[in-house]
């Protein structure tokens, strides 16, 4: 994908590439009428001259991004990595060596979820959501994260005023 001083109002991302965003997010064997739904959303997410330069600043961005690694250490509350046996992009092999570097958190686990994708909440949404949900329970401290914002503000917004 080239950039161009020439407005692009007729842009629209071609077919093949919202079938490697697919493939690679949902699997070779996604459902034809998800395959479909998805295809239209990134068309109408990427069409014309703004959808041209966001496509192009989603890849600049994913292709410079600074990465995990750097500042895994850092890290000191517990961790829950849930990947894809399937997942294409990322490999069960790389999440395996990531977790090495977690070495800050008094509890670092890896779960490999059988059959799902790179997009995992999509490929794998109940056992994702059950995984998440486990893991909250048996972490859940029963404090509530502060507000942001003035407490009025807060109380106003939650009051639908």
């Amino acid at each position: 994908m080239s950039t161009s001083a020439t407005a692009t109002p007729d842009f629209e991302p071609a077919d093949q590439y919202c079938d490697y965003l697919v493939d690679s997010g949902l699997g070779k064997d996604c459902d034809p009428a998800a395959r479909a739904y998805w295809t239209q959303r990134v068309k109408e997410n990427y069409r014309g001259d703004a959808g041209r330069r966001r496509l192009r600043g989603a890849a600049i961005n994913l292709a410079e991004r600074d990465g995990l690694y750097g500042r895994i250490g850092d890290v000191r509350c517990p961790v829950l990595w849930l990947h894809g046996d399937r997942d294409e992009v990322f490999s069960v092999r790389n999440a395996e060596e990531g977790m090495k570097y977690f070495s800050g958190s008094k509890e670092a686990r890896l779960e490999v979820v059988e059959g799902g994708h790179h997009f995992l909440s999509a490929s794998s949404p109940q056992v994702v959501n059950g995984k998440i949900a486990e893991f909250i329970k048996r972490h859940w401290k029963g404090v509530a994260p502060g507000r942001v914002g003035a407490p009025e503000a807060a109380e106003r917004a939650v009051g639908g005023v």
